[in-house]
């Protein structure tokens, strides 16, 4: 049975403060969409492993931080590419780091964008925004 209830993006963040400020950047904005927020990278996979398997709508956009407890993003990201019905979920890594290894392994593994978490919270919040604009509102998805 699919889901019909809004679209959903999928938030993987262990960081409470950064989860307040994605919440409150999609609430000023008023995105369409469902935030469905989880804590680490074993929970990610299987949200999403649970939602082909049950058949549920799969989230438009996956927002990921790298550094996360259990399993981190990149290695999330490289398993998504490697399972054929949620390879193709667009994915933007969200993260503090801005090392050139992470940023070369992510592309390598599939990543759609690699953004930088700015450190004030409006420019925080602005950056949300901008990722929201586009994935969720201007980029066109193909329909199932």
């Amino acid at each position: 049975m699919n889901d019909i209830s809004l679209q959903r993006v999928l938030l993987v963040e262990n960081s409470l403060d950064d989860i307040l400020l994605i919440q409150r950047a999609f609430k000023r904005h008023r995105f369409a969409v469902e935030l469905k927020v989880v804590y680490d990278g074993v929970e990610a996979l299987e949200y999403l492993r649970t939602a082909v398997k049950e058949q549920q709508t799969l989230p438009i956009l996956v927002i990921m931080d790298l550094k996360l407890p259990k399993l981190d993003g990149l290695e999330v990201l490289y398993k998504m590419r490697n399972e054929r019905a949620i390879a193709s979920l667009p994915v933007v890594i969200f993260t503090s780091s801005n090392e050139k290894q992470d940023i070369a392994t992510a592309y390598k593994h599939g990543v759609n964008s690699f953004v930088r978490k700015p450190v004030a919270a409006e420019d925080f919040i602005d950056a949300i925004y901008q990722i929201g604009k586009y994935w969720i509102e201007l980029n066109q998805r193909s329909q199932p």
